[in-house]
């Protein structure tokens, strides 16, 4: 059944429009700083709320679903399609108001995308499914039902991240330099982040690169936004109009096949080193233009395949804070081995939790990547990177000389991980990027392998005490093995003294 006909075959008139903005409320974060807080479209409210109210609406009105918690029910109401999802929804106003949660809608969406030839942007996910633009009637409230499952993602959609990202603490900042050599570059920064002011401005496109420009090009070109493939039209109506706890992020990794964008910029010269260029055709995907509203952006992650990357911005600001590869970011699970890690919160859910204590932790850095500025991330360092405005950026992996026994070893050792190769063509990565290396660079190879096997000896001395009493434990006592390192050793350079081009350019008040 086609969206636009769900309303009229449960014979509902249902609106999708929320009321006007109220009257904001103040709330303290958990850094101790206030901040207004609209109330929920519905007027759900947290669920602390209960515990001095009456009655809770989830309870009274919503039947034998009221004996599941909040998060079985919309378990439950996310195995429904759409025509089920609204005549459930129409048997009382507990159930109407677990039925509109967005993450339903957007699920939707996405499962039934292919059906949709065209559509439009309606300022929601349901709107949007059932292609309605908002009435100007206000929807049913409930102004008594709690509920942390409802009212947290809306809550999260509203945080003001800049409270959090001003105020860079001076030994946290991320060095800035106008520029960097590439034998500085080797010698001193390969294993830092930092970032540079003057690469991207000479880039040709830097001064025609906006997102209105590239809508009036490219505006019925489709790039992917996670898990669906988008008109850029489209998705700039999205990206100006949502309320999303989590925007989807465009990230395309064809976008140089699709437009002349790829013949607009230059690789940075420091970051022209690459070693997987040897395998041409074969190498992994290595290159993506980002766009995304406000609040989108990346949760922790590591680079893939041991690589290190570099991203300018050449529209908006970006935050990035960082960690090394041997210090897990508070708030982050990470399997023995590397190859699974969870992070169950939001973006924005991960500041309001934890941001305090990964400004305090060791090694931290954080920074503000501004327009026509270019990042770099070294690789096996853990990052999180979030939109303070819309913003373009161009990003790409490489193999510098320096992580290039990295590589080696993450290549040999995790092949469970590797990613972005294609299986088809390619069935052993490490084989085939070692005989390419000894193709073209054969003394070079010879030196990496080398120190490959340092840092895999160097590895196994890592394993002290607690590890041999852990192993020898396993069968009898069940013991966790908290082993996360990523078969590196962390640097020994002695931290040089940070930099700024102004001082204290990364400070926002």
């Amino acid at each position: 059944m086609a969206p636009s006909a769900v309303y009229a075959a449960v014979g509902l008139t249902i609106t999708t429009e929320h009321p006007p903005p109220a009257k904001r409320r103040k709330t303290v974060n958990s850094g101790g700083q206030s901040a207004a807080v609209s109330p929920h479209p519905l007027r759900v409210k947290p669920l602390g709320n209960a515990f001095t109210a009456s009655s809770n609406l989830r309870d009274t009105s919503a039947g034998t679903f009221a004996i599941l918690s909040d998060e079985l029910i919309i378990q439950v109401l996310g195995t429904l399609d759409a025509e089920s999802l609204l005549a459930i929804g129409a048997t009382s106003k507990g159930l109407y108001a677990f039925s509109r949660c967005e993450e339903l809608w957007k699920d939707l969406f996405i499962q039934s995308y292919s059906s949709f030839n065209e559509f439009t942007w309606h300022g929601t996910w349901l709107s949007t499914f059932l292609n309605r633009p908002p009435p100007a009637t206000p929807p049913i409230t409930c102004p008594t039902l709690f509920s942390d499952v409802l009212y947290r993602p809306f809550y999260c959609s509203q945080i003001d991240l800049c409270r959090y990202t001003s105020n860079i603490p001076q030994s946290n900042l991320i060095p800035r330099f106008p520029d960097l050599g590439v034998s500085e570059f080797n010698e001193k920064w390969a294993n830092k982040p930092f970032i540079l002011t003057d690469p991207v401005k000479t880039w040709p496109g830097y001064d025609s690169w906006t997102v209105d420009s590239l809508l009036e090009k490219y505006g019925d070109i489709k790039f992917r936004a996670e898990a669906v493939d988008w008109p850029l039209k489209a998705y700039c109506q999205y990206m100006r109009n949502n309320s999303d706890e989590s925007p989807l992020y465009l990230f395309d990794k064809f976008f140089s096949e699709k437009t002349q964008m790829g013949e607009e910029y230059i690789i940075p010269p420091v970051f022209q080193e690459d070693f997987f260029s040897v395998l041409g055709g074969d190498r992994p995907d290595r290159k993506w233009m980002i766009l995304g509203p406000e609040r989108s952006g990346s949760s922790f992650h590591k680079d893939p395949n041991a690589t290190s990357a570099w991203n300018a911005v050449v529209q908006g600001e970006k935050y990035w804070i960082m960690f090394p590869k041997e210090t897990t970011p508070p708030g982050v699970f990470v399997s023995e081995d590397m190859s699974e890690v969870t992070s169950p919160l939001s973006i924005a859910e991960w500041f309001e939790g934890f941001h305090k204590e990964a400004r305090k932790t060791p090694g931290v850095k954080e920074g503000l990547c501004r327009r026509g500025e270019v990042l770099h991330v070294p690789s096996g360092w853990w990052h999180l990177v979030v939109n303070l405005t819309p913003a373009l950026a161009i990003t790409q992996n490489f193999v510098p000389r320096k992580h290039l026994p990295s590589a080696l070893l993450f290549l040999k050792e995790q092949p469970q991980s590797i990613s972005g190769f294609d299986c088809a063509k390619v069935k052993d990565v490490y084989t085939l990027f070692v005989d390419r290396l000894r193709e073209a660079y054969p003394d070079i190879l010879e030196e990496g392998l080398a120190e490959m096997k340092k840092l895999s000896t160097g590895k196994e001395k890592r394993s002290g005490k607690w590890d041999k009493l852990v192993e020898e434990s396993k069968s009898g006592a069940g013991m966790f093995l908290f082993n996360f390192n990523d078969g590196e050793e962390s640097s020994e350079e002695e931290e040089e003294k940070e930099v700024s081009d102004n001082g204290n350019d990364d400070y926002v008040e």
